[in-house]
């Protein structure tokens, strides 16, 4: 016996959901490195060790997860969705790895992309 409501629609994971769930942990991690190995320890280092992914977490809990706290329009998810990314890609940037800076800020931009598609043709 199923235990799912039989009339509720199953959200659909495809590969574009997956890759966008790596990102997101990928860019919660990088702040996170950004902060211990940017910073003098143990403060602020810890502080912004901590602090960055913090934030960048609950901005996506509240704007853009599937059960986001505040709805927002699709413009305003990909605005936070965009400044997470492009603070990971910086972080990157700032540690002196342009290639895995760039490497990620275009997988995010193509992957947010052909998001953005996909919501706005349901």
């Amino acid at each position: 016996m199923s235990s799912a409501v039989p009339n509720e629609p199953q959200p659909s994971i495809g590969p574009n959901e997956v890759l966008r769930f790596l990102l997101e942990l990928f860019a919660f991690v990088s702040l996170g490195i950004w902060g211990f190995v940017a910073f003098p320890l143990p403060w602020p280092g810890v502080l912004i060790g901590l602090g960055a992914p913090a934030l960048a977490i609950l901005a996506w809990a509240l704007f853009v997860s599937p059960k986001a706290v505040l709805r927002v329009d699709p413009f305003g998810r990909a605005l936070v969705e965009i400044a997470v990314f492009t603070a990971a890609a910086l972080a990157w940037w700032m540690l002196g790895q342009p290639i895995v800076a760039v490497t990620f800020a275009v997988v995010a931009a193509v992957s947010g992309i052909l998001n953005g598609r996909k919501q706005f043709s349901d």
